[in-house]
Order: structure tokens, then sequence, then C-alpha cells
């Protein structure tokens, strides 16, 4: 569902729609790749077999059906009930191409977009998809009732407005280069059906949208199946040709990854991405792999692989000297990690955009110095003056030298041991004298990354620090991560081609206070918030470059995350039954890209 792929300079690509539905371009800072009569995405199959059914995994559980809300966890894929105004292409950097929109324009003075209906598009009860239900989709997601995430991202676009049964407007508060690209993804659903509910109270029935997929059934936590629709209105456009083939998309839920593996090789369901570097290295093996009636790959793409961290949350108090922070990363074994417990399969991320050219590298740059220079003495000495690198062991006699360090560190900031553990007297807000213990709790929601803590806890324990963990419910996860009741926990800051007003989201003081936000750390930092929206408003490439690596070095030198590891590839495993493109898109999800493009080659064709 989220929100992904972002470019510099405006360019918009107009052409000539006939009645098939040919659709115009956006594009930020080139020329779209497709033409204005484009039949299909090079990554599809246009004459792909409608039919089958693909069973997936998920893993927990599930409990609401509108994917929109806060305080329940959605069903896996329940996006494909709804369509968005445009359709992103996969191998591009940041394209948008007709899909309830036909037809789109950004005004001269670039401060509203309107967008113009396809008039074939239905909902899936067959009634006309309008520019009130374009309007109204806007304003409910924008409201108090939708997750907060939307308002934030969409914090410029100040309002819409209907000008005729087709036709819609968006206003902006100020020039924003990605804004009339990124209400192009607006899911857009029947106002007439919704109208005199309360939004937020919708949990365990569908919206009614007008996408490719319909409920069939479902069980709360265990299952749902997708149902094709027959009659859905897109089937013949170029931007869903060769897609959503299959009849039925089923999703399993499993407690574990370990059960759902065995599952797949008993046949329970079709295809799994494997995330855990002991499972593909041990587990993903068997008579069935042997026969090749299991395939087993990695699928190479081209994705920002962005940060994954273990992520201090600001708001406790232990975590905001920086010196706890810089302590505890340097606990951190990656490399002995890595060689024991990952078979060798991770590159460690050293950036909140690794894996791309986003990524700060040596010392600022001229014109990052003159965007960091106005906040030297609110940021460390180092931003300035050294190169950022994640803490480096790989043998006893560094790892004993970096716990050496931390311990210092540690007693500069004046904690003491006693009673085995670190402690300090702090004043609190009150006045009063009060005892703080280093002492913290890591949420997990998988048991996997126990093996991987067991030996951090063992480093931090000859420091004076101490820790809990364990997995815990997959609701409950999402309500204490919603509510920020956590310590620390393990999050991926998935990078974006082009990073933006996303970034509100996550690290902006703007999202610090808000339950249900993407902001993780409760990051308040003036300086965060001021490199963020020079990374939104920049005017070119090179400004954006500049401005990025400028907010990723503050970011790397404040130590707000243990930072973990990433790979370039997707390591798949799959019931060999399946057709599925020669062509790979660029940016992409394993899932999503079995979903939208594979199909069951034995099925009779039919539309």
């Amino acid at each position: 569902m989220w929100l992904h792929h972002f470019f510099y300079l405006l360019v918009i690509f107009f052409c000539q729609i006939n009645s098939v539905a040919a659709a115009p371009a956006v594009a930020l800072g080139y020329t779209p790749k497709y033409s204005a009569n484009f039949n299909h995405f090079d990554y599809v199959n246009p004459d792909a077999p409608k039919g089958g059914e693909l069973i997936l995994s998920g893993m927990g559980n599930f409990e609401s059906l509108n994917p929109y809300i806060i305080g329940a966890i959605p069903a896996s894929y329940i996006g494909l009930l709804f369509d968005t105004l445009m359709e992103q292409s996969q191998d591009e950097p940041f394209s948008s191409y007709g899909l309830l929109a036909q037809d789109v324009e950004l005004a001269e003075n670039k401060l509203s977009v309107t967008f113009r209906l396809n008039p074939k598009a239905r909902f899936s009860d067959g009634s006309e998809v309008t520019a009130e239900d374009v309007k109204f989709s806007f304003d409910t997601l924008k409201s108090k009732q939708a997750a907060p995430n939307y308002r934030v991202y969409w914090a410029d676009i100040q309002k819409a407005e209907v000008i005729d049964k087709h036709t819609v407007s968006f206003s902006f508060a100020k020039v924003n280069r990605e804004l009339h690209m990124i209400i192009g993804q607006l899911p857009v659903f029947s106002k007439v059906a919704l109208q005199d509910r309360q939004f937020d109270k919708i949990v365990n029935e569908p919206l009614l949208g007008s996408g490719a997929y319909l409920i069939d059934k479902f069980k709360i936590g265990k299952y749902i199946t997708y149902k094709r629709n027959p009659d859905y209105w897109a089937k013949e456009l170029n931007t869903r040709r060769g897609m959503y083939n299959f009849d039925k998309i089923t999703v399993k839920y499993y407690k574990e990854q370990s059960i759902g593996l065995e599952a797949l090789k008993s046949g329970e369901f079709d295809f799994m991405a494997v995330y855990s570097s002991k499972q593909w290295a041990r587990d993903v093996e068997g008579p069935q792999f042997d026969e090749n009636k299991i395939k087993k790959i990695e699928l190479p793409h081209k994705n920002n692989a962005g940060m994954q961290g273990l992520v201090f949350n600001l708001r406790k108090p232990i975590f905001q000297d920086i010196r706890v922070r810089q302590a505890i990363n340097l606990a951190f074994d990656f490399e002995w990690a890595n060689k024991n417990l990952f078979y060798q399969q991770y590159k460690r991320c050293y950036s909140y955009f690794s894996n791309s050219d986003l990524a700060a590298t040596g010392l600022p740059s001229e014109d990052e110095l003159v965007l960091l220079a106005p906040f030297r003495d609110k940021l460390p000495e180092a931003v300035f003056t050294q190169v950022w690198q994640p803490v480096a062991s790989g043998s006893p006699e560094i790892l004993r030298s970096n716990l050496v360090k931390a311990k210092n560190l540690l007693a500069e900031a004046g904690w003491k041991l006693q009673d085995g553990v670190l402690q300090k007297t702090v004043i609190s807000d009150t006045g009063q004298s009060e005892t703080l213990k280093l002492e913290f709790e890591i949420m997990l929601t998988r048991q996997g990354f126990e093996r991987i803590l067991a030996p951090f806890e063992h480093n931090l324990n000859k420091l004076g620090i101490k820790i809990n963990y364990r997995p815990i419910d997959t609701a409950v996860y999402q309500k204490k991560q919603e509510e920020f009741q956590y310590d620390m926990l393990v999050a991926v800051f998935s990078g974006s081609q082009f990073p933006g007003n996303e970034l509100m989201n996550l690290w902006h003081s703007a999202s610090a206070n808000q339950p249900g936000s993407g902001n993780l750390m409760g990051l308040h930092d003036p300086v965060v918030d001021a490199l963020i929206e020079k990374v939104i408003y920049a005017n070119t490439r090179a400004e954006l470059l500049t401005a990025v690596h400028a907010l990723d070095r503050v970011m790397l030198h404040q130590e707000y995350v243990v930072p973990n590891w990433f790979i370039n590839t997707h390591r798949v495993a799959f019931w060999d039954k399946f057709g599925h493109p020669p062509t790979l898109p660029l940016y992409y999800q394993a899932e999503d890209w079995v979903i939208q493009t594979w199909w069951m080659p034995t099925v009779e064709k039919k539309n």
C-alpha cells in the first residue's frame, strides 16, 4: 500500500487519449518511458490466461478489512479492492499512468492539479466513480478518522474541489515538486456507500472500491480469499493488461515463519518470500526442492535498501543522551553475527538510504556545509570533521576495544554500576530526585531475532546494561507500536528511490506525537525538520541530493538506531506450477510482483 518512488524536476507528458483508454503520463525529471498508445508494461505478459488460484502465507493474524485506520491489523493485500487515480510503473524511478484518472493537468503556477476521470470507471457494484467520490476519499483520509500518515503525507494539499461529474481539482499550499504525483496515489472508495458511516468504526466489513478483486470469504485472523471481479472495469486498460490474472488469491495465516515454511513444503500454499538467512541457508531444502517441485531462487532488484535497525525510542529518558546510544551501538558485533548466524548473506546498513546514491559519503561537500553551517551549535562536531561509519568489530580484540570505549562513554555520562546494573540519579520535571536504571526491553514480533539478540545481550551485560526481549502477539505489538509503548524495536525505514513528503511521517517533529505515525524514534529535532523541508522543496536533482546527504549525515551521527543489515535480492521459494513474465521490474516487492503478473498456465484462457 505504501507510497514510494520519487524524483526531481517536473516534466509532464500529455498525450491524446483514444476510446480504448490510452492514458497520459506524468513523471518527475525525465520523459516517461511509455508512449501515449502503449499496449502494456514491459514486465507483464499481455496474453496471460485468467484463472486458477494463488495461495500465499501471512504471518501472525489480521483484525480488520479497513486498511486506512489505526488500532487493528489489516488483512494482507486488502488494497486489491481499490484502484487509485494513477498507476505507477515499476520499471521507472517515478512515472504514473492513467487508471481512474485518464488525464491530468498541473497548473502553470504549480499550485493545483486537475484530474479528469475515465467515464468508464466503476465501483465493484457497477456504480459510477465520480469526482464526488474522489473528493470524499481525500477528505476522509485527511480527517482524524483515518491513520495520521495521510494527513502528514498530504499536508501541503489544502483541499479537493469538484469541477464537474468527472473532473476534480486539488489545491496546494505551496509549490512542492511531487504533490501532483503523490495525490495520484489516492485510493478511491464510494461516497454513497460510506457518507453516513463513521469511517474509523468500519472494521470487519469491506469498503466499496473499484479494484480488480472482491472479498470472497474470510475468517478473522485465519484466512482471507479474494476473488477476481469478472466485470472489472479496467481489465482492458493498458495499465492493467496482463495483470491480476488469478481468479482467486487466498492468504493463510501462520503464527511463525518456521511453521509457514513447513506448510509450504506440504503444499498448503504456493509462494513464500524468505526473510531469515538461517532458513534460507538450512531449512529451504528437502525432497520437493531436490526434485524441482519447489523452486528456490534469488530475484535481483534495484530497491533502495533504506535502513533497518534497532530503533531507540527517544521518548524514554535513558536514551536521550547520545553517549548512551553510542555505547549501545559499540556493543553490537555485526561481523560476528554475519559470519556465525547469517551465513555471510548480508551487508551492513551504512545509511538511511543504503544501496543508493542518496547515501552520504566522505566529509560534507561545500553545498552540504551551506545547509549545515547554521546549525553547527546544535550538532555534534563529528558531523563536520569525521566520516561516519557503522561500528566494526570482527575479532575479539576489536570487540574488547569497542566495549572499553562504551564503558568510558557511559562513565562520562554519569552512569555507575550498582547492584549489577548501571544507574544514574537525575532530577525529574517535577524537581524530584529520581534513579534511572540502564535496562530496557526490545519488542519483537518474530522469534528468529532472539538468536541475534543473545550475543548482543551478552556484550551489554559486560557493560552493566540489562535487556529483555521476547516475541509478542502481532496485535499487541501493533497496538504498542501505534501508541509508542516500547523502549526499542526492530524497524525498517524502507527507502524510496526519490525521497520527499513521506519523510514528514518518518522523522519530522510534526509526526513525533501522533499515535500511529511512522515516527517510531520520537524524533523531534529542528535540524532534521529543516533538512527534511529542504529535501521536499528542492528544485533540482543537485539540490535534492545535497539535502538528502546532509539529512543522512546528521541522522547517522546522532546514533538514533543500531544499524542492522540489508540484501539486494528477494529470496523466494515457490511451487513450480506458475507462469511469469521473463522481464523483472526494477523496483518491486516479491509478493506484489507475483500477485500482479503471474498466472496459472494450465487454466483455460478466459476474460
